[in-house]
């Protein structure tokens, strides 16, 4: 299971808890409608600040691996050029 899925599980956990708590709670309707609403706006925010941290972590992790592809491919391109060079070297020295 993804951590993603796991996060989210577990907010969505809070979220009933708080909810049924605040409605089982002996208050007024209307204090428990705010209450409601409050604690909705909260996790909102929290959701959204997790969500935020999550695509930060994924655009790095990304950019990391497309850097690291970069570089291998650099490799790659040097180390072909060298064996083309040592190709020609045996070639022309065969030759003569």
């Amino acid at each position: 299971m993804g951590t993603g899925k796991i996060l989210l599980g577990v907010l969505a956990g809070v979220a009933v808890g708080a909810a049924l708590g605040i409605l089982f709670a002996p208050d007024k309707g209307a204090n428990t409608r705010k209450k409601i609403v409050k604690k909705g706006d909260d996790y909102a925010d929290e959701l959204k600040e997790k969500f935020q941290d999550f695509v930060e972590n994924i655009t790095e992790k990304f950019e990391n691996v497309k850097e690291e592809a970069s570089n291998f491919v650099e490799k790659a391109k040097n180390k072909a050029e060298e064996m083309e060079v040592a190709a020609n070297d045996a070639v022309n020295s065969k030759m003569q």
